[in-house]
């Protein structure tokens, strides 16, 4: 059964979640802030996490960030909960590794499709190779280092799993909006201006393994010759 935490400083809101997803097959708990989550996940590793942006002392962007720091718990699906809905506020936690958003008020069972959604993306550890290649390109998948011709190379949370959807799916030609479904999320799907300044970041870092991304005219990208 999968563990999810939620992270709520509204005790209200906090509850309603749980129990939403304690009727839906999950093991559901719900903490009021970082201290409390993280005493948690030092004892059992959650499946995923419920996280509200305006907490108090940790935002809920510092825990994001913490978390994906930790090669433990990097792939953990985290979905952000929060009354913030610019496109800003969108786009920063999605950038920071932030797997779905979803602004205040909504509804429960549109939460609990999006987590539905997550948790099957999320493989069984038993299933999950340690390391991938692709010509110069090799990936540390329990480290999430990627090294090119042997160089480590500095990348963002959303530009690894941008290489690593690339990789696996490498010489098939993959659109915009298919890209932006599986590595941003199904909400995102039509905001092909980001899948287009993320690639030309990566291909900038990749350096010379950068020209293995094709462009496919009227369409998207392809990892390939």
């Amino acid at each position: 059964m999968h563990r999810i935490i939620v992270v709520e400083d509204d005790i209200n809101i906090r509850e309603l979640i749980v129990y939403a997803l304690n009727n839906n097959g999950f093991k559901a708990m719900g903490v009021p802030g970082a201290n409390e989550l993280y005493q948690e996940m030092s004892v059992v590793k959650p499946s995923m996490l419920i996280l509200d942006i305006m907490l108090d002392g940790e935002s809920g962007y510092d825990i994001l960030e913490n978390v994906r720091k930790d090669t433990s718990l990097a792939e953990i699906p985290i979905i952000m909960l929060t009354a913030k809905s610019s496109e800003f506020d969108k786009v920063k936690g999605l950038d920071m590794g932030a797997d779905d958003y979803i602004t205040k008020p909504f509804g429960v069972m549109e939460l609990i499709s999006r987590v539905k959604a997550l948790i099957r993306r999320v493989p069984s550890p038993d299933d999950t190779p340690s390391q991938i290649e692709y010509k110069d390109i090799y990936m540390d998948l329990k480290k999430r280092e990627i090294y090119v011709s042997d160089e480590l190379v500095e990348l963002t949370y959303k530009e690894y799993e941008l290489i690593y959807f690339f990789i696996v799916n490498s010489d098939i030609v993959l659109s915009r909006d298919k890209i932006m479904t599986e590595v941003w999320g199904y909400d995102y799907v039509g905001e092909s201006r980001t899948v287009d300044v993320h690639i030309r970041t990566l291909r900038q870092k990749l350096g010379e393994a950068g020209k293995y991304i094709k462009t496919v005219r009227n369409i998207g990208y392809k990892l390939g010759e």
